[in-house]
């Protein structure tokens, strides 16, 4: 008997993504999208795509995935993110997957992603040596890591697809130094709640680490002056997190509350 498929995808605002989205997952035997309040069309293009659609208060990242999951009509769940597509080579490996007894295996499957910049694919630095756990089954497997760091716990093997995950995160420049700075707040604020505690070396080295790690040590130079960019930006990102890391645990001193006027 073939095994049943859920996707699940969390959304807000997603009304230019979520159709390609969905789209793609059609070998999926149930599209399940948790919308936390969009005020543009997410809900309504979902629906259109087949989706069951619930609308849900925004807890964090992990506690939305986990709504997902328990609210998921079969065993067998599919994460994708609204700016995320499977590609063709993927979803016929699903196809295949589901029908055959092999897919029970494993507790859990991880797929490979490819990472779309400016119209083009980066096949080096970070984002070419990207894998996520993304298929699982909820009986042997649950939601691990922390809030804004979310991540897939087996209970059992972990398989690997060959198809990828195109992962298309940014409308723009502006839009991803955005989204990159608004994730450094979100970062910092949890480690921060989890009793860490920033260093200014952190400030000053961890970025060029990040940088010296996806441009060289992982060719990102390969890609061209699109490698250079996503190298300097995350880097950027790096500096950003450790920065606000910092100064959360920096307490104003007494009598610090007034400014001097210019």
């Amino acid at each position: 008997m073939a095994v049943r498929i859920s996707a699940c995808v969390i959304a807000f605002n997603e009304a230019a993504k979520i159709e390609a989205c969905l789209r793609s997952l059609a070998p999926c035997d149930e599209l399940l999208v948790i919308d936390s309040h969009s005020t543009d069309r997410t809900r309504e293009l979902a629906q259109a795509c087949g989706a069951r659609v619930i609308e849900r208060d925004w807890p964090g990242y992990r506690s939305q995935r986990e709504f997902a999951i328990s609210a998921a009509a079969n065993d067998w769940i599919l994460f994708l993110d609204a700016d995320e597509q499977l590609s063709p080579e993927l979803g016929a490996e699903l196809v295949r997957l589901k029908d055959s007894t092999d897919i029970e295996r494993c507790a859990a499957y991880a797929m490979p992603f490819q990472s779309l910049y400016f119209g083009r694919t980066l096949r080096h630095g970070d984002a070419g040596s990207e894998w996520h756990t993304r298929l699982f089954d909820r009986r042997r497997a649950s939601m691990g890591g922390h809030e804004i760091h979310e991540k897939i716990a087996p209970r059992g093997p972990v398989g690997r697809l060959r198809g990828a995950v195109r992962h298309d995160s940014y409308e723009g420049f502006e839009d991803q130094l955005q989204k990159l700075s608004r994730y450094a707040g979100l970062m910092a604020a949890a480690m921060h709640a989890r009793g860490r505690r920033g260093h200014w070396l952190q400030v000053f080295f961890n970025p060029w680490w990040r940088f010296i790690r996806a441009y060289f040590l992982r060719a990102g130079f390969l890609d061209g002056w699109r490698g250079l960019a996503i190298a300097l930006i995350d880097a950027r990102y790096v500096r950003e997190k450790y920065l606000r890391l910092k100064l959360l645990g920096i307490r104003p001193s007494a009598g610090s509350g007034g400014s001097e006027a210019s």
